[in-house]
């Protein structure tokens, strides 16, 4: 059977991501669609619950100028998200994001801790099934910045011309976004399975990486040195520099940056261009699209790439998963042989408008494989 999922906050940083993730499995999972103002509109909310097998409930405030207002808001969302659940009478698995911050003494921290333990107390009345997730800082691709995430901040600073600075030089405890997606459908996963009566866990979730702030701005900086003055992709062997690049990549005004012009090199032998430079490894491989014809409409969630354009006059397209908003790109390789990159999450394609055939050269992080492809079709 399918798992029915709905994700309150579903429009925000950590909700876009488990979103689009849950959409890669069509055949599991059926994605139950929220919209904030449900809290505001009781019948909504009901129906909401009772579609939903199990709730991701991430909808919650992170920062006003009065702490007051955070503590009442954030209890009042899990109040009314219990209160729909016992007036409808539904039982679906609740997993709850709370924070690290619980430890701390402020009220951010105080209500989630109280969250926690306000739908911990549910589960065990309602004999229904509960997972409290204690999280430590997420990054990723389209967070906030000056709201999600310190990395969020420096990534739209140095990829906007403005100066990044450190308030306090603290040592962080991250995970990357996708990798705490993957604790949530695991879970999901699980209790399904399980098919158990009340059944209540507080689930710390481990960090993958320690790291003191000025170590994350500095690595930065060398992306923005390597990769975004000189067109130098950056050693992405290690998965938390693979993390931090794509995040990184992510916040560049695409519009503004793409297509990149080679530098074309000709004399009586011919010409030579330079398509890609490398401090790691990954796969090229070279093509020919016939006029009129499209390749691509397709994303991946990891990997990075290059499309080179040498020959030929195509059009690049671009679209992040999620969003309506189109990138179009015409490149002439017989001009200017020219490159765009594909940011992780967003689909695209390539096609052939000139009249003759259209050489590309393409990058890509990993080798290709045919267990793992991390690639997604979807049109652009």
């Amino acid at each position: 059977m399918m798992i029915k999922v709905g994700i309150t906050g579903q429009s925000g940083f950590i909700g876009t991501h488990l979103y689009n993730t849950l959409g890669l499995y069509p055949d599991v999972f059926e994605r139950i669609p929220f919209e904030d103002d449900y809290f505001e509109n009781p019948e909504k909310l009901y129906q909401f619950v009772k579609s939903c097998d199990a709730i991701v409930h991430l909808a919650a405030m992170n920062r006003h100028n009065d702490p007051q207002v955070i503590y009442e808001t954030n209890l009042s969302l899990v109040n009314k998200l219990i209160n729909a659940c016992e007036v409808t009478g539904s039982k679906p698995h609740i997993l709850f994001s709370s924070s690290t911050q619980e430890e701390r003494d402020n009220l951010y921290g105080k209500s989630k801790r109280e969250g926690r333990m306000l739908f911990e107390e549910w589960a065990k009345q309602s004999h229904s099934q509960f997972s409290g997730f204690v999280i430590p800082n997420v990054f990723g691709p389209f967070g906030k910045p000056y709201y999600n995430s310190v990395v969020a901040t420096f990534c739209h600073q140095l990829t906007h011309n403005e100066e990044p600075r450190i308030e306090v030089d603290g040592e962080l405890k991250l995970i990357y976004v996708s990798e705490l997606v993957k604790h949530f459908i695991d879970r999901i996963l699980l209790f399904a399975e399980s098919k158990a009566g009340s059944n209540t866990e507080t689930f710390h979730v481990p960090h993958t990486k320690t790291i003191k702030v000025s170590s994350i701005l500095a690595k930065l900086n060398e992306f923005k040195s390597s990769y975004f003055e000189n067109g130098i992709f950056p050693n992405l062997n290690d998965p938390f520099d693979r993390n931090l690049f794509n995040t990184f990549v992510c916040y560049i005004d695409h519009e503004k940056f793409f297509p990149r012009m080679l530098e074309l090199k000709t004399d009586d032998r011919g010409s030579f261009v330079e398509t890609v430079k490398l401090n790691s490894g990954g796969q090229v491989s070279f093509s020919t699209t016939k006029p009129g014809v499209t390749r691509g409409n397709h994303f991946h969630t990891r990997k990075a790439e290059r499309f080179a354009v040498i020959k030929g006059k195509a059009v690049i397209e671009l679209r992040r998963i999620g969003t309506d908003k189109k990138f179009t790109f015409e490149l002439d390789g017989d001009r200017n042989p020219s490159v765009v990159d594909m940011p992780i999450w967003f689909t695209h394609n390539i096609k052939n408008v000139g009249n003759d055939d259209v050489y590309t050269i393409f990058w890509i992080s990993e080798h290709f494989d045919p267990n793992d492809t991390d690639t997604f079709f979807e049109v652009v």
